[in-house]
Parts: C-alpha cells; structure tokens; sequence
C-alpha cells in the first residue's frame, strides 16, 4: 500500500491494531490460566474480552473502508507476544507469585502497545472527519486504559508485596 495521506496511514494502522489484537489474544488467555492470583486471573479474562470486542470493532471499521483487516502482520506484537511466552510459558518460576509478576509486566508491554495503536487511530479518525469511528476508537482507548489501571492496580496492591 501507497502512503500519500492520511487516510492511507489510517487504514494502514487500522489494519495494525487488529493484527496486534488478534495476535495477543491467545497469549493473554494463556496467561489468565497461568495466573495464580484469582484478581489477576479474572483481570486477564476481562481483558482478553476486551480484547476480542476491540477486533470486532476495528474489523467493522475496516469494512466501511472496503479494506481488509488481515492486509497487515504486525510485527511489533509478533514479538511481544514471543516475550511473553518465553518470559512467562517458557520460564521456570519457584514461586507462584513472582510468576503473576511476570504476567501482569508481559500483558502491560502488550497493552501499552496497543494504547499508542489505539490512540494514533483516535486522532487520525478525529483530522480525517471520520468522528463516529474516532467515538468507537476512544472507546477501546478508553477500556484499554482501564485494564492497564487495574494490573497496575493489582501489582501494587498485592502480587508483588508477595512477590518480594
């Protein structure tokens, strides 16, 4: 795909966020069964929901532009979610809690990923009058947000007090 404007990187990015979407949603539910912490289990249940609308939203995004969702491989979350395993799935860990440390850092590296993802997208939506598509995008930001406050929420609050 051509880049001459700004419609072009919109679409490109659309096609980006589902990727990265898509391909982290396995990985985030691998990690909700790793979990011990039953508040990061169910955080990581949650957040793999939001995940799976989040792809449906940008999917139906992409069919208003008559644009294919799957016209990109994201890389970028190719290797976070390569990380995630190896750090977490692949590791060996002697203590259950400094393994939900390491799940809540794995999903916080993905999830800030797709925080700059998602906001790009508002602001292109919002230059380029598609304000509909930047309320739908907003919102996905918005719940985005919300799960990256609550790991935050749940590692400073209990998993690595136990951790430590």
């Amino acid at each position: 795909m051509s880049m001459n404007t700004l419609h072009d990187v919109y679409h490109d990015q659309l096609q980006d966020i589902w990727s990265a979407n898509t391909q982290s949603l396995e990985i985030i539910t691998e990690l909700g069964r790793a979990a011990k912490n039953k508040h990061l289990s169910e955080a990581l249940i949650a957040g793999a929901n939001g995940v799976s609308d989040g792809i449906e939203k940008v999917a139906e995004i992409c069919a208003k532009h008559d644009i294919k969702p799957t016209g990109e491989h994201c890389k970028g979350m190719e290797g976070l979610v390569k990380e995630a395993k190896a750090h977490v799935l692949e590791a060996d860990f002697g203590d259950d809690d400094v393994r939900d440390a390491m799940i809540i850092t794995q999903y916080q590296r993905m999830v800030h990923y797709a925080l700059a993802g998602y906001g790009c997208l508002v602001a292109f939506a919002n230059r380029i009058g598609e304000d509909g598509e930047a309320a739908i995008l907003q919102e996905c930001l918005d719940n985005t947000y919300d799960g990256d406050r609550t790991m935050t929420d749940i590692a400073t609050g209990e998993v690595n007090a136990k951790a430590a």
